[in-house]
């Protein structure tokens, strides 16, 4: 979709993102407020210090509502009050390592914040378009060489790919028991993405961000899982796939 189309969409709405704060969060919400809309971000804090969010100072030209996911009364005000014609959920607990961690702490923001935002969505009274950002791991990873397709069997060997698979049963559920044929005001798209690279990226544990951490002090960088074969994407080119869809 070209970009006059987009602005033609997007211009004087407004526009939930949750997780703004994020790297592919805080890339969304500027490339919307490129594109005219009004944003309201709704996320916990900011995750990595620097940060894409502070460094554009994007507190300074959007809504900025730092609340935790997990607690559905304070989602549920915002997302009234929002009273959004877009929402892209991007909010989640995104590393892997981290989530063997915090394997609860992943599983709660990860499945119950999606059954939160969906569950706050169902009550506001107008017409609305919701984006639910997942993510590729939430398939059974069976070591094959081919991409996989929407058909294939959901699973995960580690926490967060569980979590994945979790939010998809949940988007899946609300949509079968609360939105279709129940409400016309919710249209609902979900959008797998996988592994991101792209300038403003400084968390842990990130292939990119952890080569130029180690080169920039003169040290060997240490490669996890050296046999793997990953797909990566520009962090710009799944956005322009959620703003697409939506």
């Amino acid at each position: 979709m070209k970009m006059e189309n987009l602005e033609k969409v997007f211009k004087d709405k407004r526009v939930l993102v949750t997780g703004h704060t994020g790297f592919k969060g805080s890339w969304l919400t500027l490339w919307l407020v490129r594109l005219g809309a009004k944003v309201i971000g709704l996320s916990d804090d900011v995750p990595t210090t620097p940060s894409n969010f502070e460094v554009n100072n994007i507190s300074k030209i959007i809504e900025d509502n730092r609340v935790d996911i997990r607690n559905y009364d304070l989602v549920s005000n915002i997302v009234n009050s929002a009273n959004p014609d877009f929402v892209f959920h991007l909010a989640a607990q995104s590393l892997v390592r981290e989530s063997y961690d915090q394997p609860l702490k992943t599983f709660e923001i990860n499945a119950m914040g999606t059954a939160n935002i969906l569950q706050a969505l169902i009550s506001v009274d107008k017409k609305v378009t919701v984006v639910m950002i997942t993510s590729d791991k939430a398939y059974d990873n069976v070591e094959w060489v081919w991409g996989y397709k929407e058909t294939d069997r959901l699973g995960g060997k580690d926490p967060y790919s569980a979590s994945k698979g979790m939010a998809e049963l949940v988007i899946k559920t609300y949509f079968e028991s609360f939105i279709k044929n129940k409400t016309d005001n919710i249209t609902l798209g979900i959008a797998r993405a996988g592994n991101v690279i792209g300038g403003g990226d400084w968390a842990k544990d990130r292939i990119v961000p952890d080569c130029i951490r180690s080169w920039s002090i003169n040290q060997s960088v240490k490669i996890r899982n050296p046999n793997s074969t990953r797909p990566w994407q520009h962090v710009f080119e799944p956005l322009s796939g959620y703003l697409s869809l939506a």
